[in-house]
């Protein structure tokens, strides 16, 4: 996913943006990183980290928790064992837990959360950890958030003097046989709401009135919407996931892997395909006519010209990408003009820019020298 994708057209948080910090948060990156990345506020991405997480808990007697009062707690030989060492504080015991046999047990809250990210994701430590977890997640967010939305905007916008008002107003005129047009028409500066708000509380039965007493509502036929089937070339992805690659580097560990991108100026315009080497952070960079499959492919053939066969095999071995439509035809990037295979292409999830992190932290120093929709080359 190009940066570019992620120009502010909302004033709330898409689904895509928050995809994107949940993906941020597993590679540790912190707000002021992330709301660069995104352009967002810093205190917006805090907030929505802080209002959007969620509590993971387990059956504090199933687990060995930590207690909130671990270190000052000095309760010994609570459990009246003979094996038990009465001097040691039932805290440290590793035979049994404070959570199945001591009353004044408290769950502990770790230090970690009271400081941002105020979350578990990207702990290196999740499974030994005894403390309850906090975790984002980008689709419990986008849920609540709807939710929120929602119950924000059910009912109805007018007081119940306003709404006898208009009832009183508009019911008699339809029961007349006059049509919600008309009467709209007739009595807008009197009526305090839109004419298909009119409708709505026709339908949901909230005036006197009803659909029955409406001569043409009762003849129309519900309306149907025709879905329309999008359907999207997966061919190219075959055996080049991300989930392969990494499955493919554990077996190859020595090989090094290239992150590749292109970083976009004007539209229709030339580009930049910048190439990055993850064993050393060096990065090339092609001025190419402009984004398209052949203009990336003849970079490499032109680079497999100058270094030969062989030095491009060592020097390209795996390439990891995104979805983009100019990296689409990985056959022609993985074999040369004489169908000798040169290297492997893979290719990120979709939505998940982190996953090449590198290398769009190194575009957004390019965009902070050439910024979004002014970039020429």
């Amino acid at each position: 996913m190009k940066r570019e994708n992620f120009e502010r057209n909302h004033k709330n948080l898409t689904f895509d943006e928050r995809f994107y910090i949940e993906g941020c948060l597993q590679e540790g990156l912190n707000f002021t990183e992330i709301a660069v990345l995104l352009k967002r506020n810093r205190k917006t991405i805090a907030r929505e980290i802080k209002n959007r997480r969620f509590a993971k808990c387990k059956d504090p007697k199933l687990k060995k928790s930590k207690c909130a009062y671990l270190k000052t707690c000095s309760i010994t030989n609570f459990c009246n064992n003979s094996y038990c060492k009465r001097d040691v504080p039932c805290s440290k015991c590793k035979m049994r837990t404070c959570s199945q046999y001591c009353d004044n047990y408290v769950p502990g809250t770790c230090p970690k959360l009271l400081k941002p990210p105020y979350v578990c994701n990207g702990c290196a430590y999740p499974r030994t950890c005894g403390y309850d977890k906090m975790y984002y997640r980008a689709s419990y967010a986008d849920d609540t958030y709807h939710d929120a939305m929602s119950v924000s905007r059910k009912g109805i916008d007018l007081s119940p003097e306003e709404l006898y008002e208009l009832d009183n107003l508009i019911s008699p005129l339809l029961l007349k046989g006059q049509s919600i047009a008309h009467v709209y028409a007739t009595h807008a500066d009197e009526i305090k709401c839109s004419k298909r708000t009119l409708y709505n509380y026709v339908d949901q039965g909230i005036l006197r009135v009803r659909n029955i007493d409406l001569p043409r509502k009762v003849r129309y036929k519900p309306r149907k919407k025709k879905q329309k089937t999008v359907k999207i070339n997966q061919e190219y992805r075959v055996g080049r996931t991300y989930e392969e690659f990494l499955a493919f580097t554990e077996k190859n560990p020595e090989l090094n892997v290239v992150e590749m991108d292109v970083v976009e100026g004007q539209k229709g315009g030339k580009a930049l395909l910048t190439l990055l080497f993850r064993n050393c952070n060096l990065m090339l960079i092609f001025l190419i006519d402009s984004a398209s499959q052949e203009c990336v492919i003849n970079v490499f053939n032109h680079l497999r010209e100058v270094v030969g066969t062989e030095g491009f095999k060592r020097s390209f071995p795996v390439i990891l990408t995104d979805n983009g439509s100019e990296f689409k035809d990985p056959w022609s990037i993985e074999q040369d003009t004489y169908s000798d295979t040169r290297t492997r292409v893979f290719y990120c999830d979709p939505h998940k820019a982190y996953q090449k992190a590198r290398l769009e932290k190194n575009h957004e120093f390019i965009r902070y020298i050439l910024p979004n929709c002014t970039l020429s080359f």
